[in-house]
């Protein structure tokens, strides 16, 4: 197993784990944890993927990275104009952040 295995394993661990965690109610899909588990695993994916030129996955990974980012930053302007907190606003979603 080289190191670039073990990284991407590590990088697939981060996304399952959200996804297990928002699953199983214990962290909600629009906390911040949650957002950077997803941030930090796909990006990881997506580098791999574009060194080992995988198209295809590196499109599902580059997307979900992207979507992931955006979704944050919007959850982070909202706090810092005054909105409803993040904290907050997850745990209405069902979830704990």
């Amino acid at each position: 197993m080289t190191a670039v295995d073990i990284i991407e394993i590590v990088g697939s661990l981060l996304i399952l784990s959200a996804f297990a965690a928002a699953q199983t109610r214990r962290l909600s899909p629009h906390s911040v944890r949650y957002l950077l588990l997803n941030i930090v695993g796909s990006t990881v994916l997506a580098v791999i993927a574009l060194l080992h030129q995988s198209w295809g996955f590196l499109l599902l990974e580059a997307s979900w990275a992207v979507i992931s980012a955006v979704s944050l930053a919007r959850l982070l302007r909202r706090d810092r104009q005054g909105g409803e907190p993040a904290e907050r606003f997850a745990a209405a979603e069902g979830g704990k952040s």
